[in-house]
């Protein structure tokens, strides 16, 4: 793990920059061997700072489920298996999972019919103005949150996806249910942010928790915009996997 000590005065509490470190560094594999983090005394001289900093972090981290401290063995990495999920021309989340979880669900936490901006229209190729139906999900894998979504469907043509999708916990059963029976990936941007507010709470996160970011449109058989997604996952519970 690097050693540096972290930086005061740029914004980022010092026990929030320890705790991205050493959740990188688990992330990375560096702790595998001992199984456990470094003794408080030895972290606090690491980053230059004090024990009740490191302390600090490590109450982060434990509230994440990362690591839990022991008492007689010091704080343990709790090992926590990566989903694995596949990004392909057919990118379904139920089958994306697949065994590597024994309970999947799919839950509507808001739904509304608005005008598209500018830029969603022309994602989803639509006129300006255009009506849309934007669903707020939130998607948990053994009861654990893995996803939480903002979606737009244009909305002339999918009135009642949201109750199909509140009835199903499935985007592809929702489309189904509105007469859309296939659909494929045109394209996905993935990024890396720190979690936001919305994240913490959703996805039950701590504070300096990173989350990976996709921004996701999908298309009839014609090639026609059906879905243009953003979609925020735990780091530490999910990685993609590029399929040609």
């Amino acid at each position: 793990m690097q050693e540096a000590a972290v930086r005061r005065q740029n914004g980022v509490a010092l026990w929030r920059q320890i705790a991205d470190r050493i959740r990188s560094a688990i992330a990375s594999g560096e702790y595998d061997e001992a199984g456990k983090v470094a003794p408080e005394m030895v972290l606090a001289a690491q980053f230059g700072v004090n024990r009740h900093t490191v302390r600090s972090a490590l109450a982060a981290l434990a509230q994440e489920g990362i690591v839990q401290a022991v008492q007689g063995r010091g704080t343990l990495i709790l090992r926590k298996e990566r989903i694995n999920f596949p990004i392909s021309k057919r990118t379904r989340f139920n089958q994306g999972v697949g065994d590597q979880a024994r309970e999947k669900e799919g839950l509507l936490l808001a739904s509304s019919e608005e005008a598209a901006s500018a830029d969603l229209a022309a994602r989803l190729q639509l006129p300006k103005g255009a009506r849309v139906i934007r669903l707020e999900t939130l998607r948990k894998a053994d009861r654990r949150p893995v996803s939480r979504a903002t979606a737009w469907f244009p909305a002339e043509r999918f009135a009642g996806i949201a109750d199909a999708y509140r009835d199903s916990g499935s985007i592809t059963a929702a489309f189904a249910a509105v007469g859309l029976t296939d659909y494929v990936r045109v394209s996905t941007e993935i990024t890396a942010v720190h979690a936001d507010s919305d994240d913490l709470s959703t996805l039950e996160l701590s504070p300096g928790a990173i989350v990976l970011v996709t921004r996701a449109l999908n298309a009839d058989p014609d090639g026609v915009p059906v879905q243009y997604a953003v979609s925020r996952f735990p780091a530490d519970a999910v990685q993609f996997t590029i399929e040609n």
